[in-house]
């Protein structure tokens, strides 16, 4: 009879208490999973905090003002906040205040974190998946095929990615959404082609980053011991590629797609605000931005809260980024 020995999983182990151990000692790494776990968490229970359809008015009166801090004792500022629905008075109907439709800002920006969430994960990894298999085959392989992407990553990258995002969601933009576009609109439940449009344009940009990282880093991993060990036992080069050196090239990858979702959340609503991804009355962020642009000297809160929560997106997963940086980094120390 057999037994398992605690050696087996110790090194598994070891790893991983390394790992945390590093990233408490990371202030920007806690900071910036704090404020990612926090809009997971609004976008998760979105529907249970605000149970209203973010697209439509509740009877608000038009551009009503959010609440200031001398509204708490001021009895007669209560009667503003009137819940037209339920007929309640509540100084935090709504907190955002409203929009020039009657629209409540708050439910709008906490539906809007789902979908830019959303967007901006399922942007990055697309781009992670299909960048860093085309960089492993080229560092590993090399030859024409590391020369034909090689050029073609220079070329992309030569231009600003908000440039190439916006043509590339140009050519998708058309009337009648093709089979592809339509059938990752229902998968992720978007309900926009447009915005299905813009998050594929955003993660096509972003494929030159992983295909050049993946590169990078398989010219290292190939000639390690082990990789050169496994060749030597009779191993395929698919089998080295899957079982060898792609696993031995994640961390660099990790990190770098924490710091991605940040350039696809800005970038998706770089988009909407030129009208080129999601289109009213969707509550994504950059299309909020857009449509208060001509009334948001008088009413500058439809803006404001929007952009703040972008701002606060960004920051939240570059923070990350930087912290994983730090733990995953094979110079730091222990």
């Amino acid at each position: 009879m057999t037994t398992t020995t605690p050696s087996a999983t110790a090194p598994a182990k070891r790893q991983e208490s390394i790992f945390w151990r590093r990233f408490r000692k990371s202030t920007p790494g806690k900071v910036g999973g704090i404020i990612v776990i926090l809009f997971v968490l609004l976008a998760v229970f979105a529907q249970v905090l605000r149970p209203y359809d973010p697209t439509t008015d509740r009877n608000y009166r038009l551009n009503l003002k959010p609440p200031s801090i001398t509204a708490l004792w001021n009895p007669d500022a209560k009667e503003t906040y009137t819940d037209a629905v339920t007929g309640k008075t509540n100084l935090w109907a709504a907190p955002f205040g409203t929009d020039n439709l009657g629209r409540d800002v708050f439910t709008r920006v906490l539906h809007g974190t789902r979908i830019s969430l959303k967007v901006g994960v399922v942007a990055t990894i697309l781009a992670l998946v299909i960048g860093s298999l085309l960089g492993v085959l080229a560092g590993y392989f090399g030859g024409w095929l590391d020369n034909v992407l090689g050029y073609l990553s220079d070329v992309m990258l030569a231009f600003p990615s908000i440039l190439l995002a916006i043509g590339f969601a140009s050519i998708f933009s058309v009337d009648n959404p093709p089979l592809l576009i339509a059938a990752m609109d229902r998968l992720f439940a978007l309900n926009s082609p447009q915005l299905v449009t813009a998050m594929l344009a955003v993660s096509l940009v972003q494929v030159p980053v992983y295909l050049r990282l993946a590169r990078a880093v398989v010219l290292s991993v190939r000639e390690r011991e082990f990789v050169q060990a496994a060749g030597a036992l009779g191993a395929s080069q698919w089998r080295m590629i899957f079982r060898h050196v792609l696993p031995n090239s994640l961390s660099p990858l990790i990190v770098q797609g924490a710091l991605s979702i940040a350039t696809a959340t800005i970038e998706v609503a770089a988009l909407g605000f030129l009208g080129i991804g999601a289109q009213p009355p969707l509550p994504e962020w950059g299309t909020m931005i857009s449509d208060s642009r001509s009334y948001y000297v008088d009413y500058p809160w439809t803006m404001i809260f929007p952009g703040l929560a972008i701002f606060l997106t960004v920051l939240g997963f570059n923070l990350l980024g930087d912290g994983l940086r730090d733990v995953l980094d094979p110079r730091s120390t222990q």
